[in-house]
């Protein structure tokens, strides 16, 4: 008898009695390991599989199975291994097997589980059954076909034979039902369908499909079934034939749980789409911040205004904000956006509803009135609304504005020339002042021509080193004298000269404020040499601008011109606005730190314009305050009690912050600055800017002027 490991060996099961007792056997036996090997075969396997034991055991046992049957018995011995030993026995079932010439023949197969000494191994028993009924070639063709695709598919497969029973499962159908092995060994098909009913949520409707279709055998059918745990089977039912005759019923069973989730899943994907879509296509026509029209939907609104019937009274109305720049610096952009939103809530309450309402980005906006009887009066009332104070974070803010409007003419059928009308208007609005509407008028766009001439102009005067400088002196009143020299920049076009409110901006939007400004810079070292060399304590005063200041290199351009031109930097003064303090970036206060660290002093200008209070003054870096003229002029007999001018400069002292008074214009005005204690006075009191040549008679003005305030009257 063969081993259990394959070899000739005697198999070790119990003594020479045991295996004469299997030899004697009627019904063919073997032992099969668990990967499928033959361990052990009595004389009954000999005679019929035709095999001597040296030539099958340590073989396959698919050797001796036809075709579709070679995977039954490894998945019944798998089946088997995962219930455990105390269940380890299947009931009997058909099939067929291959003799060794080839032969195949019918046979009724029962399995069950032995624990040997070399592990576990399945025991095979096999009786044949020709003798019992004439093979059926076609079922057993069928047969085979169904045992070869009921566990290559992963559906469940239930097949129900005409009789009520159970013909087969496959291992899906178990796995899926969750059907206890014992209760389909039974092959009652009732009792199977009695189990599955306590799953369902509609357990008669399960049942009533099931009578029906046994009720009508050529029935086709399919449904969805529904659980209690949640999930959904799909459920296909139709006829099973052999050779046109009715054999039974095949159910399959597919569980669609993942794919309907998937579908769910995706139609609410669908829906949050379709959602998105619309709040993308809303956003496409509105400005997200202030819910106002955006610059396409104003464009298209005003195409459409244009070319109906009303197009002779359509109005474009074009603001933004004066000094908006300053809100986000100072206050930061949250604060900026608050006020962008009130102005869009302004805005809307000053048009009809059908007036349109848009911003086309940053701090500029459009109102476009159609049929309007009024737009001057819509214009007006927009001014006013907006210069209405509003609190933001604490701080009172009363927003400024420059307003064009231009109405649509004979000659303005194109809504691009109309917008730009009314931007033309809007900048001649800001020329004039600020905080202010005006109408487009056809000289508006001479002005614009030579703000683009005046442009070219003063590039040319950059290169060509036209800028010169005017400068006015500043008056110590404890030393009686002139301490310094503000250094004013000066430009004369086609011989006439071009007021510096007029020609800076333009040097600033152009870029070419860099250039103005090295240049002022060059001329006041080099003119003023003579008098800055006659005291150390003397200095010179000139304007910076915020773009000067962002520029990395300014600080070492700066100290690299005053080295050249043998001037002290220490003589050096800068005067910058409050606004260029709030660069994002940090370059401003870290230029500025490389200066004061080199001696430069910085003098912060128009002190108390901004939207900062006195108490931020011990943040910046600045050596000195100048007083704006606007609390200057306040003053008008000396007589006035001026507590703000008092805070001040007694604030500024406080910090150790040197006090300069400018459009100083009176003696009542100078004497009233000079009882504060305030430490420098400029103005044309004093003197007027004069030119290089002019040095002498400004000084010998201020001196007079300086002689008055005292008392002293001189003689010639």
């Amino acid at each position: 008898m063969a081993a259990l490991d394959g070899s000739q060996e005697p198999y070790p099961v119990s003594g020479d009695d045991s295996t004469a007792i299997i030899d004697s056997l009627p019904d063919a036996l073997l032992v099969l390991s668990e990967n499928g090997t033959v361990m052990l075969m009595n004389r009954a396997a000999e005679r019929m599989f035709g095999y001597q034991r040296g030539e099958l055991v340590g073989q396959d046992h698919r050797i001796i199975l036809a075709g579709g049957y070679r995977m039954g018995v490894r998945r019944l011995f798998r089946a088997l291994l995962r219930d455990g030993p105390e269940y380890g026995y299947s009931s009997p079932f058909d099939a067929f097997g291959l003799r060794k010439d080839g032969t195949e023949f019918k046979g009724e197969v029962a399995c069950a589980l032995l624990d040997t000494a070399a592990g576990l191994c399945m025991s095979v028993s096999v009786r044949a059954t020709q003798h019992r009924e004439t093979p059926d070639d076609g079922l057993r063709e069928a047969m085979s076909l169904l045992s070869a695709t009921l566990e290559s598919t992963a559906d469940g497969i239930l097949v129900v034979d005409t009789d009520g029973q159970i013909a087969g499962v496959n291992e899906q159908f178990v796995s899926m039902w969750g059907i206890p092995r014992d209760l389909l060994a039974t092959h009652d098909d009732d009792a199977v369908i009695g189990f599955v009913l306590g799953l369902l949520e509609d357990p008669q409707g399960f049942l009533d499909k099931v009578l029906d279709l046994y009720a009508h055998p050529l029935a086709e059918s399919n449904d969805i079934l529904k659980f209690i745990d949640g999930r959904t089977f799909e459920r296909y039912s139709r006829p099973q034939k052999v050779a046109d005759k009715m054999v039974g019923r095949v159910w399959s069973f597919r569980d669609v749980t993942p794919r309907l989730t998937a579908q769910d899943q995706a139609k609410r994907a669908m829906a949050d789409l379709a959602e998105q879509a619309a709040q993308l296509k809303a956003l496409a026509f509105q400005d997200p911040l202030t819910g106002l029209a955006n610059r396409k939907l104003f464009h298209d609104q005003l195409a459409e205004a244009l070319r109906s019937d009303r197009a002779v009274s359509v109005d474009v109305l074009l603001l933004d904000l004066d000094d908006f720049k300053e809100v986000n610096d100072i206050l930061g952009h949250h604060a900026g956006d608050e006020m962008l939103t009130e102005v869009a809530r302004r805005l809307r309450s000053c048009v009809r509803p059908d007036d349109t309402v848009a911003r086309l980005g940053g701090d500029e906006f459009v109102v476009l009135l159609t049929a309007s009887p009024e737009p001057d009066a819509v214009a007006e009332r927009i001014v006013a609304s907006l210069n209405v104070p509003m609190w933001i974070d604490g701080t009172m803010l009363r927003p400024s504005l420059s307003l064009g409007l231009a109405s649509v003419s004979q000659e303005t059928v194109e809504g691009s020339e109309l917008l730009r009308q009314a931007d033309v208007a809007m900048y001649a609005a800001k020329a004039a002042g600020k905080n202010r509407y005006m109408r487009f008028e056809p000289d508006m766009m001479t002005a614009l021509v030579q703000r683009t001439d005046m442009e070219a102009g003063l590039r040319t005067a950059v290169e060509n080193s036209e800028i010169f400088v005017h400068y006015q002196p500043v008056i110590s009143p404890a030393l009686g004298e002139v301490v310094q020299f503000e250094a004013l920049a000066r430009w004369k076009q086609d011989g006439e000269m071009v007021p510096p409110a007029q020609f800076i901006p333009t040097a600033e939007r152009s870029g070419l404020i860099s250039s103005v400004g090295m240049q002022v810079m060059r001329h006041s070292f080099t003119e003023l040499k003579p008098w800055l060399a006659a005291d150390a304590t003397r200095s010179v005063a000139v304007n910076v601008s915020g773009v000067q200041l962002k520029d990395c290199r300014f600080a070492d351009t700066v100290l690299r011109l005053a080295a050249s031109c043998s001037t002290d930097p220490r003589q050096l003064v800068l005067e910058v606005t409050e606004s260029v303090f709030f660069d994002p970036d940090a370059h401003v206060i870290s230029q500025l730190s490389v200066l004061r660290d080199a001696g430069v002093r910085v003098a912060l200008d128009d002190f108390g314009t901004g939207y900062s209070s006195l108490g931020r003054l011990q943040e910046l870096p600045v050596d000195a305050v100048k007083i704006d003229r606007s609390f200057v002029s306040m003053v008008r007999t000396g007589a006035e009690k001026l507590p703000i001018l008092n805070s001040m400069i007694n604030m500024a002292h406080s910090l150790g912050l040197t006090v300069t008074a400018e459009g100083i214009e009176t003696g009542p005005q100078a004497s009233y600055l000079t009882n504060l204690n305030c430490d420098s006075l400029q103005g044309y009191l004093f003197s007027h800017p004069e030119p290089e040549s002019g040095l002498e008679l400004a000084l010998l003005r201020s001196a007079d002027a300086i002689d008055e305030l005292r008392g002293v009257r001189l003689e010639g």
